[in-house]
């Protein structure tokens, strides 16, 4: 192929990111950055779930987790819970969303209230069944028999007793279908997702410029909860990686002032631009929480740049080329070539 003009190259970038930082790693410094997340959870009349956490959604599919979690741990559909995030007039207070905190903190926050929401609720319709909570267990929506499985009696029925028929229930027993919990990282001060990426390029060594033909990661994040979701996680980070390498840079004239300060004339990769990303994993669980979740999306972003700076060099070596600066534009790959 380079007979033919054609300069193609393979480059790797192995990464290790800390993600889910802990209380230690801004709290040593006296910021006030909150490392824990709290969530309250609380079964409806209607015998839907409410769930208000304070991690946030920004498109990465937060509330999609959070409630998948809790919907797992309740034995309720999914389409039965609804979350709130992100506002601390209305949710617990703690850390929103930054170094892909969401799934490691904020899905064990929700993990620890649906349980104890679980508990709760099955004391509700041991009382009203007058069997052992540890008799009954919650399927589907239901609370059935641990043993046989039998439907006993329905969640909203519980919270209908429970909230306007409380008269019924044992002398003294106090219904308690709400409940908050938090969760702060212990341990190490953040957790450790780690991979590598792989990047195939062609360069135009006549124009400078560079094609992207393939991208490849393998992510260990901790245990994978929703394969969908992380992936297409990862693959906007790669998208965000491959900005840095070939296209995002701030331009200034020589009086200082910006000149591409709009997406007129900011350089970003859209859809044309971007090859094929494939993505694999493998699982290493936290060791610092129930669900061994990592964070995901960040790593996206952390190697690609490197492994597409090792492809374009690997291409253009024959010709003695060795770039080193990123946005790796046309003009500065042409310079690397000594051809301007």
């Amino acid at each position: 192929m380079r007979e033919r003009g054609i300069y193609r190259g393979i480059g790797f970038g192995t990464f290790v990111e800390i993600t889910a930082p802990g209380p230690a790693f801004y709290g040593v410094g006296g910021a006030r950055i909150s490392a824990q997340d709290g969530c309250s959870i609380k079964l409806e009349p209607s015998g839907k779930v409410r769930l208000a956490i304070s991690v946030n959604e920004i498109g990465q599919g937060t509330e999609t987790i959070i409630a998948q979690v809790a919907a797992t741990e309740l034995g309720v559909p999914l389409e039965d819970i609804r979350v709130i995030t992100g506002d601390t007039d209305a949710t617990p207070y703690g850390g929103t969303a930054w170094a892909s905190r969401g799934a490691a903190i904020g899905s064990e926050a929700a993990l620890r209230a649906a349980r104890a929401l679980r508990e709760n609720i099955l004391e509700v319709a041991g009382a009203i069944l007058q069997s052992s909570p540890a008799e009954l267990d919650l399927r589907n929506g239901q609370v059935v028999s641990r043993e046989d499985g039998e439907e006993r009696i329905s969640l909203a029925e519980v919270g209908r007793i429970a909230y306007f028929r409380s008269d019924i229930l044992p002398p003294g027993f106090q219904p308690q279908l709400s409940v908050v919990r938090h969760f702060s990282p212990q341990g190490l001060p953040f957790a450790f997702t780690n991979g590598i990426h792989a990047s195939y390029v062609e360069v135009d060594v006549e124009t400078g410029l560079v094609r992207l033909l393939k991208h490849w990661v393998v992510e260990d994040c901790g245990r994978v909860l929703n394969p969908k979701l992380v992936d297409e996680q990862i693959r906007g980070g790669v998208a965000q990686g491959i900005g840095m390498a070939l296209y995002e840079e701030c331009l200034y004239n020589a009086e200082g002032q910006l000149i591409n300060g709009s997406l007129a004339d900011y350089l970003v990769p859209l859809a044309p631009e971007l090859p094929d990303i494939e993505v694999a994993h493998m699982e290493t669980p936290s060791r610092y929480s129930e669900l061994g979740a990592k964070g995901a999306g960040e790593a996206g972003t952390a190697a690609a740049p490197a492994a597409i700076m090792n492809a374009v060099n690997d291409a253009i070596a024959p010709l003695g080329g060795r770039i080193t600066t990123m946005p790796m534009t046309p003009e500065r790959i042409l310079r690397a070539l000594k051809r301007i």
